[in-house]
């Protein structure tokens, strides 16, 4: 029963993010003491060549004097990316089936329209 008590313990508040082949879960969790703190496991699936596959987690302890810093300089990196970045996802520059845009050499913000028949308004 002490085991069982322990256990339920853990399982204090959960939630899990899926992001292709990682998984993010976070997790409250108590201390001896009683007091809280949250894990966050990161978790990478590898697949062999045989097709078996394995897991390789990380693990990072947060505790809560430590949480207001966290969060600002969490939330200072965030917007930084952002803000530099933008919010569009470039992981598909990565994929083997990507196929870059052709540029004019004139003007590298306009794509090239070498691709497109050349109509005058005079013959439409």
């Amino acid at each position: 029963m002490r085991e069982n008590e322990m256990l339920e313990k853990e399982d204090i508040f959960s939630k899990v993010l899926r992001a292709g082949r990682r998984t993010y879960f976070f997790d409250v969790r108590a201390t001896k003491a009683d007091d809280y703190y949250i894990t966050i496991t990161e978790s990478k699936k590898f697949t062999e060549e045989d097709g078996s596959y394995h897991f390789k987690k990380h693990k990072i302890y947060l505790y809560k004097e430590d949480f207001v810093a966290f969060k600002e300089i969490l939330d200072e990196m965030t917007d930084f990316v952002v803000s530099q970045k933008g919010e569009e996802v470039i992981s598909e520059r990565h994929q083997k089936d990507f196929k870059k845009e052709v540029y004019n050499d004139s003007d590298d913000t306009t794509p090239s329209t070498d691709s497109f028949t050349n109509v005058s308004f005079d013959d439409i």
